[in-house]
């Protein structure tokens, strides 16, 4: 029993890391670019002043794949949660204040990686009255200014439950709007404690009402193949566009430890599922995370841009 998440961790159902899980990291040219520019290094925005990636923050594994591809995930509102979800490895603590500065600099650091689709994330900051909605909306706008012919993806908390800041995100109308549910309700209580599935919903339903909306799960953490197929049912009914399914992969000692890894061929399985229900766009996979490949499946849910805002 792993004490903090109340998760088991029975040997026989937590193996070695099986070979589809190995992954290689090559460092190309482009990588080094891409982590240069994002360290403040280059000349396209100012130096010395750093934008954080959830790519690193949370240890994704995918990030050298996406380096590599001119392609990051950004992370705005600081490197400090004020939430302790069990399975995630960025900061948890006191935030520091808002940077203002920090809209604008996102959107040139995308302008300098020449960035198609940019995916912008944030922490959770139950600290500040809106929860960060309007410093969210601030940077789709500052990102729609300059580089108007990208998509802007939104990967956004729940705000709790605060319709008013869920209208704000949505005022600066970004192309998609994403929130993760993360797992299945009955795990809830050990994974995301001071998360409610229901009010993830409900934002969910709110929001696909002006604009197309991703959810994301991950498997592994204790939750049965017909509970996340439950969970997807949930999803097509409040109008879910896209969904992403990826494995669990536990990133230090102190998250909740990894129960099962799901093979190549239940993903398979789930996307059949995915299919089956109706959903536009659905990827799943041991390395999909919610913004692997994000420009593909937005393509792939054949959603239209959002106009620009005047």
């Amino acid at each position: 029993m792993n004490k903090k998440s109340g998760l088991l961790a029975d040997p026989s159902i937590h193996p070695r890391l099986p070979d589809w899980l190995r992954k290689p990291h090559g460092l190309s040219g482009s990588y080094r670019s891409v982590v240069r520019t994002l360290s403040g290094n280059a000349t396209a925005y100012p130096p010395g002043k750093s934008v954080h990636t959830v790519c690193v923050e949370a240890r994704c594994p995918n990030r050298a794949e996406c380096f590599s591809a001119g392609t990051a995930t950004f992370l705005i509102m600081g490197n400090a949660c004020t939430r302790e979800c069990r399975f995630c490895h960025v900061h948890h603590g006191s935030p520091e204040p808002l940077d203002r500065e920090e809209p604008a600099r996102v959107a040139a650091t995308a302008a300098a990686l020449n960035l198609r689709h940019i995916v912008i994330t944030s922490v959770t900051r139950d600290d500040l009255t809106d929860g960060g909605a309007c410093h969210i909306a601030e940077t789709v706008l500052s990102c729609r200014c300059m580089l108007p012919d990208a998509t802007v993806e939104v990967l956004i908390p729940d705000f709790g439950g605060n319709e008013s800041a869920l209208s704000a995100v949505l005022s600066a109308q970004p192309d998609i709007v994403g929130h993760n549910l993360e797992t299945v309700p009955r795990l809830y209580a050990a994974v995301r404690p001071q998360a409610a599935y229901r009010q993830s919903l409900l934002l969910l339903d709110r929001a696909r009402k002006t604009v197309v909306t991703k959810a994301g799960l991950m498997v592994g953490l204790g939750e049965t193949d017909e509970e996340i197929e439950a969970v997807l049912a949930d999803l097509i009914a409040v109008g879910c566009s896209m969904v992403t399914i990826g494995q669990y992969l536990r990133p230090s000692p102190a998250q909740a430890e990894v129960v099962r890894y799901v093979t190549p061929e239940q993903f398979s399985r789930y996307e059949s599922i995915g299919r089956a229900l109706g959903f536009p766009a659905l990827a799943a996979g041991p390395f999909v995370r919610s913004s692997f490949h994000a420009l593909e499946l937005f393509q792939a849910a054949g959603a239209a841009p959002s106009p620009c805002p005047a």
